[in-house]
């Protein structure tokens, strides 16, 4: 009996590896494929950036060249004028007269409105959204649903129907209300860390606070019933227990708003002047003329424009994919 089953035993067993073998080898081809996609597509994203940071260290009769020359001689020349502001008359290696002073490409004072802004903005945003998220996620209330649906019909508005009702607002805020308290011509919003700051929380609210309350529906009522059996009542319940358990979801709401408002552009531009300009803003008024555009100075402000963001989403990319992808995990 032994003796007959032998052979179905050994054909079994090479059945089994052999299809563990196709499995490995389809399992290889999917993996090939999936990887080629990927690369493909990031390959996409990251081009143009490569091809910017190329324009930004060359002379400026190779910026721009059909065909492109992809590889020259390396010079520095833009970005000693972007980002130590040096004389922009430097022609001989870029290439180029420049059409302002040294001060007109200096991008480290609007660097550094980016950062204050995009960081304020976003600690701003994040304190009002989370408790406004849970509130939403737990209470019951009437007309709760046309609340959510028109936080979310915020985000569809384009910007540019909000441009003139706001330059309306500020200047008649200013004329009307700030010059009569602090003195006549004073400019509180207009043009000012203010104004700027107002805009870009307004902008990230409704972002922060849709993000985060499908943060809190994921978190199970149990804790804040435990927490409320023990004594706490609701705002404790909320601020010693619950938000812990959001801090992914806050961390990553967190990053999306300050992208956001590292790359905003039209409304800030609306409220603004020369005072208070963002990366966005002074790149936009770089010389872009029949005479003669600043590539190698626009290539190299853009650069160095990245390179905080770059740094940022390095640092903290981990709670960003936790915190993107906790939800779909309990979903």
């Amino acid at each position: 009996m032994a003796v007959t089953q032998l052979p179905a035993t050994g054909v079994a067993q090479a059945q089994t590896k052999q299809a563990e073998r196709v499995a490995r080898a389809r399992h290889r081809r999917e993996t090939i494929v999936q990887t080629s996609i990927a690369a493909f597509i990031a390959l996409i994203f990251f081009l143009p950036i490569v091809y910017w940071f190329l324009v930004s260290v060359k002379p400026l009769p190779y910026t721009m060249t059909w065909p492109p020359v992809i590889l020259s001689e390396p010079i520095f020349d833009w970005y000693e004028v972007v980002v130590l502001g040096m004389d922009p008359n430097i022609g001989a290696k870029t290439g180029i007269v420049f059409n302002g002073a040294a001060g007109d490409y200096y991008v480290i004072p609007s660097l550094v409105n980016s950062i204050l802004i995009g960081v304020l903005s976003t600690i701003i945003a994040i304190a009002i959204a989370t408790p406004a998220a849970y509130a939403l996620s737990r209470f019951h209330f009437k007309r709760r649903s046309s609340l959510i649906a028109w936080i979310l019909s915020t985000r569809m508005m384009p910007p540019v129907v909000a441009m003139f009702p706001l330059f309306w607002l500020y200047t008649q805020a200013d004329q009307r209300v700030f010059s009569s308290i602090f003195g006549r011509g004073t400019s509180v919003l207009y043009d000012s860390l203010l104004g700027v700051l107002l805009v870009h929380v307004v902008i990230n609210l409704p972002l922060s606070t849709l993000l985060l309350k499908s943060f809190f529906d994921d978190i199970p009522t149990d804790l804040d019933e435990a927490a409320m059996v023990d004594g706490c009542t609701r705002w404790q319940a909320f601020s010693k227990v619950v938000w812990h358990y959001a801090l992914p979801g806050m961390a990553a709401a967190a990053i999306l708003a300050f992208i956001t408002s590292w790359n905003e552009f039209l409304l800030t531009l609306t409220v603004t002047r020369t005072q208070f300009r963002t990366v966005p803003v002074f790149g936009s008024t770089f010389d872009v003329s029949a005479a003669g555009t600043e590539w190698g100075a626009l290539a190299a402000v853009s650069t160095t424009a990245m390179v905080p963001v770059f740094i940022f989403v390095l640092i903290v990319q981990r709670n960003l994919v936790r915190g993107l992808t906790m939800g779909a995990i309990k979903g």
